[in-house]
């Protein structure tokens, strides 16, 4: 095949020239500073302006990523979805913008994405992030790197909180600032996530400070009670200085290299973040992420005043398979593993129990803990925060359920956590998303690519709808009982 790629023309930001390629009718820009590169003790600061640059930047090839070990999920292969991993080089708080190569007179809705990875791993170059069929169905895409692990959101003392999600600001800031050199409307902005990066997307909507940078959300698969309290974080702090050797202090932190910050996470697993009170709202899966003193979904519930900004929020049918299968815990679980998950991801695990029990009636063990790991991880925070929102924003509330079930694992992945989202990004073409490793299962039949394919082009139609109107195309959601969109290829 020949290569298309040529370069683009370029644009002129408020701190300097760029220019990117053009592949496919699209045009590409990656590794744009949205901030100062996190030197030092810059890495436990808020994020700083970038420099201006002189002459023209190229913006043809992808950039640095934020430091991060090797993540792994058993048999299933996530590389597409996390991406290479760490690709050394501070100059990574960037972003990529695709556009279509000819938008038109019209400035275009855009999309802002913010990658997940347990708050630890994950960048704008994975591969499933691409977006170019998002851009040719008439959106101006951006992905984001932000600040992970123990730079981002470990809580120091002499350090601002949330270190990432101050970096997921300050990119919606760059946004609002320059996309419209880009053919984007500054007015029309979503900002949507997946995973962690939906539970940031849940934070901002509560955050007074990320007000009018953006005008929707979609929170895919993330929770509205999501964040750590600041005890728990506390004794993550501490387990981090005394694996270190330091004082539990910012000033300490930033003394050391970014290799030995990374290596430390080992070190953190299976802390017990339970209080009397509150459970462990990542129910083990990482040590690191937000650290609020209310949870989004009750801050939201307490406003006053309407929200004006819509809200697209959703999961898959069996988010918790993806924690189970890849690692052969799915089929061996016992009633005993059930309890214990319950136990560890509810402060009361006989009220969650019973609940799942009455949805799943007849369920195997198997099926109940994955939908015990569901439900604590991203069901219930889910309809809390689309609850609050409906409450302050009637008729701007739309929620959904992505039902399609991956062959994967022996027909044993299903509707798991992240499968949805190479049908988001139109990335079902992928090959590395098929055989024995992949998340999409065995490679499929002519027929049954055509399918996805369709189904692929349906989500897409509908993020793009939501981010130009508000309306994804279903009814919206007007609290317990109202419509959730299911999605699946029948």
């Amino acid at each position: 095949m020949a290569d298309t790629t040529v370069v683009a023309d370029t644009v002129d930001t408020s701190k300097g020239r760029v220019r990117g390629f053009v592949r496919d009718g699209v045009a590409g820009f990656l590794g744009i500073p949205y901030a100062a590169p996190p030197r030092g003790a810059a890495r436990f600061a808020a994020p700083a302006p970038p420099e201006a640059w002189r002459g023209t930047r190229d913006a043809t090839v992808p950039g640095p990523t934020a430091p991060q070990s090797e993540r792994r999920l058993g048999a299933v292969d996530m590389s597409h979805y996390f991406g290479p991993g760490w690709v050394r080089g501070d100059d990574y708080l960037t972003v990529d913008v695709r556009t279509p190569a000819a938008p038109g007179a019209r400035p275009l809705p855009v999309l802002v994405f913010v990658h997940g990875g347990g708050f630890v791993a994950g960048s704008s170059r994975a591969p499933l992030y691409d977006g170019s069929a998002l851009a040719r169905d008439g959106a101006v895409l951006v992905t984001l790197n932000y600040r992970l692990g123990v730079q981002g959101f470990l809580d120091l003392p002499g350090a601002p909180a949330n270190r990432g999600l101050l970096d997921v600001l300050a990119a919606l800031r760059w946004v609002r600032d320059e996309i419209a050199a880009f053919g984007g409307d500054p007015g029309a902005v979503t900002v949507f996530g997946q995973s962690a990066g939906a539970t940031l997307v849940a934070a901002l909507l509560a955050d007074p400070a990320a007000d009018g940078l953006f005008r929707r959300a979609v929170v895919q698969s993330g929770s509205g009670l999501g964040a750590f309290l600041p005890e728990q974080a506390a004794r993550v702090t501490r387990a981090a200085a005394r694996a270190l050797g330091v004082a539990p202090r910012a000033d300490a932190f930033a003394a050391l290299p970014d290799e030995r910050l990374v290596g430390v996470l080992p070190d953190l697993a299976g802390i017990d973040l339970r209080t009397a009170t509150h459970p462990d709202p990542l129910a083990g899966l990482s040590p690191l992420g937000l650290v609020l003193t209310e949870q989004p979904a009750h801050t939201l519930a307490a406003r006053t005043a309407p929200l004006d900004v819509d809200l697209l929020i959703g999961t898959t049918a069996q988010e918790g398979n993806l924690y189970l299968v890849p690692q052969s815990a799915y089929a061996a679980s016992t009633a005993a593993d059930v309890e214990a998950t319950a136990a560890r991801a509810h402060p009361r695990p006989a009220e969650l129990l019973a609940a799942v029990r009455a949805a799943h009636p007849g369920a195997t063990s198997a099926e109940l803990r994955s939908a015990v790991l569901s439900e604590a991880l991203f069901g219930a925070g889910s309809r809390a925060l689309a609850a609050a929102h409906a409450a302050r924003s009637p008729s701007r509330t739309h929620r959904y359920e992505f039902a399609w079930r991956s062959p994967a694992v022996g027909g044993l992945l299903g509707a798991a956590h992240t499968v949805e989202l190479p049908f988001v990004f139109g990335r079902t073409d992928l090959p590395g998303l098929y055989g024995d490793a992949g998340v999409l299962g065995p490679d499929p039949g002519p027929a049954a690519l055509a399918a996805l394919a369709e189904l692929s082009s349906w989500m897409r139609a509908a993020w793009v709808r939501f981010a130009a109107t508000g309306d994804p195309g279903w009814a919206a959601y007007d609290g317990e009982g109202g419509t959730i969109q299911r999605i699946d290829t029948a």
